[in-house]
């Protein structure tokens, strides 16, 4: 297949580039540099600028665009970041899309479990209500609604990705370094649910949506629910070290503002009902595969 992707520098993107062109499959990365080879193609999203040729014969578009969601606080500034990032990149593809007379069969573009707001006692599904205030809510439904002005004939998947695991980077970047001294522990009660996913899941679930006939909201999580108590304890363990030093809500609130409670305090029991149901298979379906797999691979 040849697949155009937006975002592939990410942690995701390699992950998912790398796998695909593992199977025989040729990517093609949109840069907003001059392109460094036959490899890449230059854009500029920030203008809604995309020479429509780069997708004409393209099987499939996948969207990773978007400035880190955790990585700096949440100033006035830093949220329009957060909205032009994501919502202009996936308005230029769709444009591009519409220009063709044969667009790509498939549209793959990233959504987040912050479609579900920050706190939700019931397991969500994938026809579960959107939530409602906060930034991250809002957020991802004006995403999911971007890309859904593909033209017709599309396929249109927005994968609403959970807490991705791994030593590079993510929901644990600043939490592994800790834990492997002896200085982590859980943040808040740590009664709540973060839907977790490895990278590699993550990857192969990606691909596994180019590939299959799957459309609208998909739930990107592993089938096995843990709460931050016991996924902060299992690494812990994994890592032979102590997970004592719990993080108290107001210091988090104090240190992070609103990513307190959009983030790190979010409690979302995610289900992954339409993966599971059209026959995906997890390499880490449990927490416990999950941290032998980050432990013994810590270049992962």
């Amino acid at each position: 297949m040849r697949i155009v992707m937006s975002g592939a520098s990410g942690m995701i993107g390699t992950a998912l580039s790398k796998l695909l062109e593992s199977r025989g499959d040729e990517v093609i990365r949109l840069v907003r540099r001059p392109a460094a080879n036959n490899k890449e193609w230059s854009w500029d999203p920030s203008a809604g600028v995309l020479d429509e040729a780069v997708l004409d014969g393209a099987d499939a578009v996948v969207n990773l665009s978007g400035a880190g969601i955790g990585d700096r606080p949440w100033t006035k500034n830093r949220i329009r970041v957060l909205h032009d990032s994501r919502l202009q990149p996936t308005r230029t593809l769709t444009a591009a899309m519409g220009r063709l007379g044969s667009p790509p069969r498939a549209f793959v573009s990233q959504s987040a479990s912050g479609y579900y707001g920050a706190s939700r006692r019931e397991v969500l599904h994938e026809d579960s209500a959107p939530g409602e205030g906060g930034v991250l809510a809002p957020l991802c439904v004006q995403w999911e609604e971007a890309a859904r002005t593909a033209p017709d004939g599309v396929r249109v998947v927005t994968p609403r990705t959970g807490v991705v695991l791994s030593t590079q980077g993510g929901a644990l970047g600043p939490l592994l370094p800790l834990l492997k001294v002896g200085l982590g522990g859980p943040f808040g009660n740590g009664r709540q649910y973060w839907p977790w996913i490895t990278l590699a899941d993550e990857a192969s679930a990606l691909a596994f949506l180019v590939d299959s006939q799957l459309e609208g909201a998909v739930n990107l999580c592993a089938p096995g629910l843990a709460d931050v108590n016991t996924i902060v304890a299992r690494l812990a363990e994994g890592f032979h070290r102590p997970a004592f030093l719990r993080v108290p809500r107001p210091a988090l609130r104090l240190a992070l503002g609103g990513l307190a409670d959009e983030l790190v305090m979010a409690d979302q029991a995610m289900y992954p009902g339409k993966l599971a149901g059209a026959g995906f298979t997890w390499q880490h379906p449990e927490l416990r595969q999950a941290v032998a797999w980050l432990t013994s691979r810590p270049g992962r």
